[in-house]
């Protein structure tokens, strides 16, 4: 069990968190507003995006850097104005949505978010102080220099997951070596990093000891959301939202 202190808002929750990777990314072109909606439909109060910023300021949901794997766009998102932007369609069919509109259309649900770099921070910063918005995101990011700027400009608001030096850390720590303090207020990790596994029983009773829920990514399968609810995380994220929905609802831990 993890020993609570004060929690941000955007971790109060009673049981295992169900994220929805990208919306309900299995079914519709991911990070649509169609597949958050399906995600939505299906119950899930949870999921995940990413942002970008365009060259004119306006903040997307959308992975990549460049437009081209995943709609019939071209160009890096950071030279194209939205007005470009807005005309491309990914998977051919679904329009690439602006990130307030997401934030704005569903009101209550909590988003995780990765900020793809320190033009999308700025725009989300500005968006999330203009909407009163932050007890309703975390950030995550590969960039340990781009959470701790963050940290140092909105503080605790703000809940922040580990970048990969401090999950490293914590690692050595599950190890009982000594490695300070976290500023984090969770840990969110793949089951695995460069061919070395990350989750077992002493990584989680390392981050637990310290108050600090542990949250995977990107669980498609049966048997590997089975292993990791049985080994005691606190959330999964998925593109296969529908399965991981039915496998909580069989073993009673659906919490909605």
């Amino acid at each position: 069990m993890i020993k609570r202190g004060a929690i941000h808002p955007y971790l109060d929750h009673q049981g295992l968190i169900p994220f929805a990777h990208r919306g309900f990314s299995h079914r519709h072109p991911e990070n649509t507003m169609a597949a958050f909606e399906a995600a939505i439909d299906l119950g899930y109060r949870y999921i995940e995006t990413d942002v970008h910023a365009t060259a004119d300021g306006r903040l997307i949901a959308f992975h990549d850097d460049i437009l081209d794997r995943v709609s019939d766009g071209q160009g890096r998102v950071k030279d194209l104005n939205w007005a470009e932007i807005r005309r491309a369609r990914v998977g051919g069919t679904e329009p690439v949505p602006l990130f307030e509109e997401l934030l704005t259309t569903w009101p209550d649900i909590r988003i995780n978010i990765e900020p793809k770099d320190d033009a999308s921070v700025d725009e989300l910063l500005k968006l999330l102080a203009r909407e009163k918005a932050w007890d309703r995101i975390n950030i995550g990011s590969f960039s340990g220099a781009r959470l701790a700027r963050i940290r140092r400009e909105v503080g605790d608001k703000l809940c922040t997951s580990m970048g990969p030096f401090d999950v490293i850390r914590m690692r050595a720590a599950s190890f009982h070596l000594p490695v300070g303090q976290f500023d984090a207020n969770c840990i969110q990790v793949p089951t695995h990093q460069y061919g070395l596994r990350i989750i077992d029983k002493s990584f989680l009773a390392a981050a637990h000891k310290r108050g600090l829920p542990v949250h995977v990514w990107t669980i498609n399968e049966e048997a590997g959301m089975n292993r990791l609810i049985d080994l005691g995380v606190n959330a999964i994220m998925t593109d296969r939202a529908e399965r991981l929905k039915e496998l909580l609802i069989r073993r009673g831990l659906w919490p909605y």
